[in-house]
């Protein structure tokens, strides 16, 4: 194909594009390195079109500089809103994977920044001796779990991989069928097992598995009965599994180890809040589970981390695991697992850990709040906002299919669609992550922290003007 070298002629050099106003503002605030990057990805993009002659309004040279830096300008916003950062979560899922599950408490977040320095993460200050990581928080666990030991990992997939590879590798682990989950991300129970070198021993079938049915699989290779927690889905009808109420005894007695994995990580009882009974680690704990394992950044409300609790034998076994420095966690998790869990020394966890405050929120609470964000909205041609009420979701893989009442904000714009207006939220100033639905942009305040109101307020002027 021959190429009109007199097209080619109207591309902009580097420097001039570097010069050019509305692109040199950005060498401040992304650096030169990256600016540059930007241009000359940009500058092959406009060669393409110029080799095509599929740019018509590209008749001179300074048409061709404006189009570029116009593009280069587009690459920063780009960057600018795939920048990980804040955002209000508008969705009415309370804890949505995809934005970081459980939103941190203050205190948890003042603990972040307390310890973003040198702190005593493995350093006993009384005796100035060096520590495993994570002994400060020993004695709040056993305290609120009733556990004689605990662990933390960094999240529960690590903290069931270790715990399968220490205390059970080589050997059988008793399990229901109808428990070999997989968890979003691909995460699958049978790999996790043969991955710990773990043999997996599948007893009953999917929706009914008996006691006899453990009792007739032990034998003399048998590490371990495990009882995991199916928290991302439900099998309702002819169903029947024994939990870990009679799976503990029965290990205790047949001298085998009894790990109960109760996902979500609850502390406090979820039917205080109208929903369905979730296991909490203090049940778990008294019905005499050896092992017990829970995510830190769910029902409990505090950052990502794997809780790993019970017999100081095997949690002890499982701390002095070569894996376990593999999936330790860094000082910031343990600081905002330690601002979490102060609440519920105190017994105020409901009043300041933000997950439960949205999950006890009652619907005229809630319509309240709605009604005041647009009530102090001032009036718009274009942003039409109605307060409903709609059903939201506790999320991240926690009391699946549970539906909560909720209040939300339906947002219509005269000339946007439901898609671009959602995206505006998204990429504003003050970033909030709506849902649509029938045909409306919904701000969805089951989850947004009430602190939040007044930002949300401030992001709808923004995008009305």
């Amino acid at each position: 194909m021959q190429i009109d070298q007199s097209r080619l002629r109207l591309l902009p050099s580097v420097n001039d594009a570097l010069n050019h106003t509305s692109v040199a503002i950005l060498i401040d605030g992304y650096g030169r390195k990256q600016v540059l990057n930007w241009i000359r990805e940009e500058l092959e993009g406009l060669r393409v079109l110029l080799i095509a002659s599929d740019s018509e309004n590209l008749v001179d040279k300074a048409a061709a500089l404006e189009a570029l830096a116009e593009q280069v300008n587009g690459r920063a916003k780009l960057h600018e809103s795939a920048k990980i950062g804040r955002i209000i979560n508008a969705t009415g899922v309370v804890l949505h994977t995809g934005l970081g599950r459980a939103p941190l408490s203050q205190q948890a977040r003042s603990m972040l920044a307390e310890c973003s320095g040198a702190g005593n993460i493995e350093i006993d200050l009384d005796t100035g001796e060096r520590r495993y990581r994570g002994f400060q928080l020993t004695e709040s666990l056993r305290s609120l779990t009733g556990a004689e030991d605990a662990l933390v990992v960094n999240n529960n997939a690590a903290a069931t991989l270790l715990t399968l590879q220490s205390l059970c590798a080589g050997r059988e682990v008793i399990i229901s069928r109808g428990q070999l989950i997989e968890i979003g991300g691909s995460f699958r129970l049978p790999e996790i097992f043969e991955l710990s070198g773990a043999i997996l021993r599948e007893v009953g079938t999917t929706n009914r598995t008996k006691l006899s049915d453990y009792e007739a699989a032990i034998g003399e290779n048998t590490a371990a009965i495990m009882h995991v927690h199916p928290s991302n889905y439900r099998v309702v009808g002819f169903s029947e599994t024994p939990g870990i109420d009679q799976l503990a005894p029965l290990a205790r007695e047949r001298q085998v180890i009894s790990i109960d994995d109760i996902g979500s990580g609850a502390l406090v009882e979820m039917s205080q809040f109208g929903l369905p009974v979730e296991p909490t680690f203090q049940n778990s704990t008294e019905c005499g589970a050896d092992v017990i394992l829970g995510s830190g950044d769910k029902l409990l409300g505090g950052p990502q981390c794997g809780i790993v609790v019970g017999n100081h034998q095997y949690i002890e076994q499982v701390r002095n695991h070569p894996l376990a420095r593999a999936v330790r966690v860094g000082k910031l998790t343990l600081s905002a697992l330690a601002g979490t869990l102060d609440p519920y020394l105190r017994d105020a966890a409901e009043k300041e850990v933000p997950t439960l405050q949205m999950l006890a929120a009652t619907l005229d609470e809630l319509t309240e709040r709605a009604a005041s964000i647009v009530t102090d909205f001032e009036a718009s041609d274009d942003l039409t906002m109605t307060v409903k009420q709609e059903t939201a979701f506790v999320g991240g893989g926690s009391l699946p299919a549970v539906e909560m009442p909720t209040a939300v904000i339906a947002l219509t714009h005269s000339s946007l669609s439901p898609e671009s207006l959602a995206h505006r939220l998204r990429i504003g100033t003050i970033r909030v992550y709506a849902r649509i639905h029938q045909d409306q942009v919904m701000i969805d305040l089951r989850s947004v922290h009430a602190e939040d109101d007044s930002k949300i307020g401030l992001a709808l002027r923004l995008l009305a003007k």
